[in-house]
Order: C-alpha cells, then structure tokens, then sequence
C-alpha cells in the first residue's frame, strides 16, 4: 500500500514539492552561511519525494543550536516552503481521493517549519514508535 500511496503522491504533489525543496536547497548552499540550511532542504527533498512509510521524529539531544537554525530558517526560506506544502495540501484535499495525499502534506509541516533537531525515520523503526530519536 505504501508504493501505491508514494506513487499517487509523486504524481499529483510528490515532483513539484521535490523540485521547490531541491530549488531552495540549491539557492541556499549558494553561500557558505548557507550550507547548513541548503542541506536540511535536501533532507526534506528526499522526505517529500516519498513520504509514506516514513515519519518525523524529534531528536532528544538537540539543543539551542537547533532552536537558532530554526528561527533562521523560517526567516530565510521555511516561511514560503511551508506556504508551497500547504496549498499543495489544501488543493490535494479538495477531492475524496486527495484526502490522503493532503493530510500526508499536512503531516510534513512540523520539518518544514523546524527541520533542524528533527529526524526522519522508517516508520516501521523503533524510533518512530517511540516519537523521539536519539543520538541521530
């Protein structure tokens, strides 16, 4: 089912959220202040290109570091990412059949927003189970 799923998904949403993550990434890592944040982007990339099957864990050992990229990364580019994820959301639920597709964009947000101190993980590993990721 989660073929089925990430399929659908990169047909009607998956691409063109993957391409404006890689793009940001791209943007980003053009300076070397940058990197850090452009590697994130391309942590997410890879997570939405086929989110299903995979979760988001909090990291236990993050610290202040993770709170100021964080705060850094809204400002510089989570803002209008978060925006690109929630009209592909709303637009996914407009349908009966999108419904899925748009709670599994909904269910991107909390990496969208803070991707530092946050993981992503088989959904079928211990750490999702247990919602928070050690030591990663």
């Amino acid at each position: 089912m989660r073929i089925i799923g990430n399929v659908i998904w990169l047909i009607f949403a998956g691409w063109e959220l993957f391409l404006g993550w890689i793009v940001a990434g791209v943007l980003l890592c053009i300076t070397i202040i940058g990197i850090p944040f452009g590697v994130q982007a391309f942590k997410i990339a890879a997570y939405v290109i086929w989110p299903f099957g995979r979760s988001v864990v909090r990291r236990e050992d993050a610290g202040a570091g993770s709170v100021i990229g964080n705060v850094l990364w809204i400002i510089l580019a989570g803002w209008w990412l978060a925006l690109l994820t929630i009209v592909a959301g709303v637009l996914l639920c407009i349908t009966i059949i999108g419904i899925p597709l748009g709670l599994a964009a909904f269910k991107m947000l909390p990496i969208v927003f803070s991707p530092f101190g946050h993981v992503i993980v088989d959904a079928d590993s211990p750490d999702a189970a247990m919602g928070v990721a050690i030591g990663r």
